[in-house]
């Protein structure tokens, strides 16, 4: 597999993926991990101390937290929208191009039909491409 980050370099990100503000990734199984900066940064956009923050917001899964999820399945921070997005924690910067499609491809289409603002008729060497230049690869 060619990992190449400069392939097709010409292709906007705009053509794989276009955020359509719909939420519907910010909801499901797993929850979204948070680093400490993520948690730092997030506390402080709200105006809450770093330990409050974590025992309010954030639940473990492992050895690293989660933010908390609300009953409907939905982020504790999303209600229309969602309400960190200057700050939001690197997984959803990141998303759709998350290192897990490096590991394997069928991801992508997993959450392309899930998911209305990505296309689910990029190539795999396009996609690859991207995840490799948000990743700094």
């Amino acid at each position: 597999m060619n990992l190449n980050p400069n392939l097709q370099e010409n292709k906007a990100l705009e053509d794989i993926f276009t955020c359509r503000m719909c939420g519907d990734c910010c909801q499901g199984f797993g929850g979204t991990y948070v680093s400490n900066d993520d948690i730092a940064s997030i506390s402080a956009f709200i105006g809450m101390d770093v330990h409050d923050f974590t025992k309010k917001y954030c639940v473990p899964s492992g050895s690293r937290f989660v933010l908390a999820q609300k009953e409907d399945g939905f982020c504790v921070f999303f209600t229309d929208k969602c309400s960190i997005h200057p700050v939001k924690p690197l997984m959803c910067r990141r998303w759709p191009f998350i290192p897990s499609l490096l590991r394997d491809f069928d991801n992508w289409r997993i959450m392309a039909g899930q998911c209305p603002g990505i296309n689910p008729e990029a190539s795999k060497e396009e996609v690859l491409a991207l995840v490799c230049r948000q990743m700094g690869l």
